[in-house]
């Protein structure tokens, strides 16, 4: 069953089993499948975007200097690539309209 407030792979898996009708095997190996061609294509440097739902985005940053709240004493951040998701429009008008 699934856990309280987060969705994880064998949810999705029961999901599909439930509703496809595929055995319990064949649907975990789905989602899996699913998820590491996502996970490649971001690895290659491509964003990922699910219609209806959102775009998986990787931006590059560059170096900046930051600063050590507690001394105060500045030091330099390096570049370093970072993931972010962008919800879809109509995934927000659900989720909003929901509350």
């Amino acid at each position: 069953m699934r856990s309280v407030g987060t969705l994880t792979r064998a949810d999705l898996a029961d999901t599909v089993n439930q509703q496809v009708g595929l055995s319990r095997a064949d649907s975990a190996q789905m989602v899996e499948s699913i998820l590491g061609h996502m996970t490649d294509a971001m690895e290659n440097g491509e964003n990922v975007k699910i219609s209806g739902f959102g775009t998986f985005l990787l931006r590059d940053k560059g170096e900046r200097i930051g600063r050590n709240p507690k001394t105060g004493v500045e030091v330099p951040i390096t570049p370093r690539r970072v993931l972010t998701f962008r919800a879809s429009q109509m995934m927000k008008d659900r989720i909003i309209a929901g509350n």
